[in-house]
């Protein structure tokens, strides 16, 4: 086999368990790392703090309401019922009209929540705090990734840089899950790269609990391992297959839960499909009923932009994807195809935008580009900076779903 068919897997890959270890050891450069993120993090709470006095939703107000409410948006109270009622508190459940089709989330977060909750009492902060420490150890690993792949001088700052000045960097922020499957998913992927294939499997079955996107994880990680032990060409090579198995565990055991209760298997997919229309359809059907609202005027403006981003990013992902089979990076190639194909082929795009945080090549590829050229280094940083800002704001006002 073509030694490019494993370009993804690091030239610096650890063999021997010492050196494993080592390499999860603290890195001289993790300071400036944290200390990119712990400013960035002030940056978006400043904004938080602006937005309670500028926008508030009485404009006539005298007061700017409570500290933390910017923070409660859109699907955190989903998270909030969840880790404080449960799934199907007393009778209610999809029978109703009125649901809320909570069944949607994962209970990875929300079971986090609740844990947290019981040292904290206080919902919203206990969602920050998660956020907070996840994206930590997101950003950590997300830089040695980067130092794994790209060898110039600071591509490990450069790449956590264009992560958190993306414009829906804001989400990495509040109490949702993006933080949280980040902090699993990307020291799983690093995991991988080490072979270290039974603390991948954990990892990535952690961050399906989280996010059904582990599941793709799950997949790229199955065909890592695939590639990596063909060329090994020996048995041993193959003998820690049985874990991959682990990851489908948890939605094996959510799956269980649902039925028990609602005495549907999938649940959890209908519960989407009748709270946010992601009933299956084309992906040009996707595409075409995405523009309508988008270009069509049938949306007001706020919704109508809404759109366009998903449209944007759908492309983005696009030339993400045509770039990584280009370089033969098939396992991360396969991780983008999957997360396009269950984004793009629901009624319209949703949430697009936000699953780019989740897309570690895009950053790693960004940040290769910038150091070859200052220029697009500029360029980047002064379009994705204030687009930012923006939908911080707007998120913070209540205006923005993401």
């Amino acid at each position: 086999m073509p030694s490019d068919l494993l370009e993804s897997t690091p030239t610096r890959t650890p063999t021997a368990p010492r050196a494993r270890a080592r390499s999860w050891r603290p890195h001289p450069g993790d300071r400036d790392v944290l200390w990119l993120y712990l400013l960035t993090r002030v940056g978006i709470w400043t904004i938080a703090y602006c937005a309670r006095w500028l926008f508030p939703a009485d404009g006539d107000t005298h007061d700017p309401g409570p500290l933390l409410a910017p923070f409660e948006q859109w699907d955190w109270f989903h998270y909030l019922h969840i880790a404080r009622d449960g799934y199907f508190p007393g009778q209610e459940g999809p029978w109703q009209s009125t649901w809320d089709n909570r069944e949607a989330f994962f209970p990875g977060f929300p079971l986090l929540l609740r844990a947290v909750h019981t040292v904290v009492p206080q919902w919203t902060v206990d969602g920050l705090l998660i956020s907070f420490a996840a994206g930590a150890v997101a950003v950590l690993a997300l830089a040695r990734i980067a130092r794994a792949q790209l060898p110039q001088p600071g591509a490990d700052r450069r790449t956590v840089l264009f992560l958190l000045v993306s414009p829906c960097a804001v989400f990495l922020a509040v109490g949702y899950t993006e933080a949280l499957f980040l902090a699993l998913a990307l020291p799983a992927w690093l995991a991988a790269q080490r072979r270290e294939w039974p603390l991948a499997a954990l990892l990535t079955a952690l961050a399906t609990s989280v996010r059904i996107s582990g599941l793709f994880l799950a997949a790229a990680i199955a065909l890592h391992f695939a590639l990596t032990a063909r060329t090994a060409r020996t048995r041993r090579a193959w003998r820690p297959l049985p874990w991959l198995a682990l990851p489908a565990l948890p939605v094996a055991l959510y799956t269980w839960y649902l039925h028990s209760h609602t005495g549907d298997w999938m649940d959890w997919d209908h519960a989407q499909e009748r709270g946010w229309y992601r009933t299956f359809h084309t992906p040009w059907q996707a595409w075409s009923n995405t523009w309508h609202n988008a270009f069509d005027h049938v949306q007001s403006t706020g919704y109508a932009v809404e759109f366009q981003a998903e449209l944007l990013a759908m492309l983005v992902g696009l030339l993400l994807l045509a770039l990584l089979i280009r370089r033969r990076r098939w396992p991360e190639a396969l991780y983008i195809a999957l997360s396009l194909w269950a984004l793009g082929t629901s009624y319209w795009y949703m949430s697009i935008p936000r699953a780019t945080l989740l897309w570690w090549p895009l950053w790693t590829a960004l940040a290769s580009r910038g150091l070859r050229s200052p220029r697009f280094n500029t360029a980047y940083l002064a379009l994705a900076a204030p687009l930012s800002t923006v939908l911080a704001l707007t998120f913070l006002t209540g205006r923005w779903a993401g």
